[in-house]
């Protein structure tokens, strides 16, 4: 079994930075693509960012230029740091990972979550 662990949410005021982490615990092959993902209160989950393995990033248009995705695959470990944070940016930020878990099986996983809120 494999857990994702999010953590670095918390009240930042606009304009302010914040770095998000999610590190994968538990028994794989490695872990492929990564992502985070984030959902506002009575709106859809929006894939923000993501970093494949071979660690080429992507991400949503509400966030080029602000936010920025990476990895450390020897820490099992994708990270989103979040700059020029604005109130829209409030949401809750999940993490979702492609683990290999055997030779040819490649399994999603979620993390819980972990509030972010830009306000002053």
């Amino acid at each position: 079994q494999v857990h994702l662990v999010e953590s670095g949410g918390g009240l930042v005021q606009p304009g302010g930075s914040l770095r998000l982490s999610c590190a994968a615990s538990g028994n794989s092959f490695g872990i492929n693509y990564m992502r985070w993902y984030r959902r506002s209160p009575g709106k859809q989950r929006e894939l923000v960012a993501g970093v494949s393995a071979a660690g080429t990033p992507s991400y949503a248009d509400s966030v080029k230029g602000r936010f920025t995705i990476s990895r450390d695959d020897a820490k099992n470990t994708v990270y989103l740091q979040m700059n020029t944070l604005k109130p829209e940016d409030t949401a809750i930020y999940y993490c979702n990972a492609d683990v290999r878990i055997s030779s040819q099986i490649l399994q999603n996983y979620w993390g819980q979550g972990t509030q972010v809120t830009v306000s002053s």
